[in-house]
């Protein structure tokens, strides 16, 4: 009796260990494990300047996933992150919207008074 048991736990846990790791390959795969990817799967830092702003994004070449470091002078630092889906942050001193898909397309838009 108890070797039914012990079998029946372990097909339990084997149950257990292939639900976790499906899930964690469903969340990889669409972008919204950030910690789990090596720095190798990241592209280079690309610059680029937005009027008075500059601009440095890197996409990952696995998952879709974006970052964005933007930086107004000494002044301001926005941080942009975009795993698997768009992420959109405000500048607090000058009120500059901007944008990052997953793909590493970033806009920024100035917002009226």
């Amino acid at each position: 009796m108890p070797l039914n048991r012990h079998r029946a736990i372990a097909w339990v846990l084997v149950l257990v260990a292939v639900v976790v790791l499906a899930l964690t390959g469903v969340l990889f795969h669409q972008g919204r494990t950030p910690g789990l990817y090596p720095e190798c799967s990241w592209g280079p830092w690309k610059s680029e300047t937005m009027g008075a702003w500059s601009t440095r994004v890197r996409t990952n070449s696995w998952v879709p996933a974006a970052q964005a470091r933007i930086h107004y002078g000494k002044a301001e630092e926005v941080f942009l992150d975009a795993y698997g889906e768009t992420a959109r942050e405000t500048s607090g001193m000058f009120s500059t919207d901007f944008t990052l898909t997953p793909d590493g397309g970033l806009t920024a838009r100035q917002r009226q008074p």
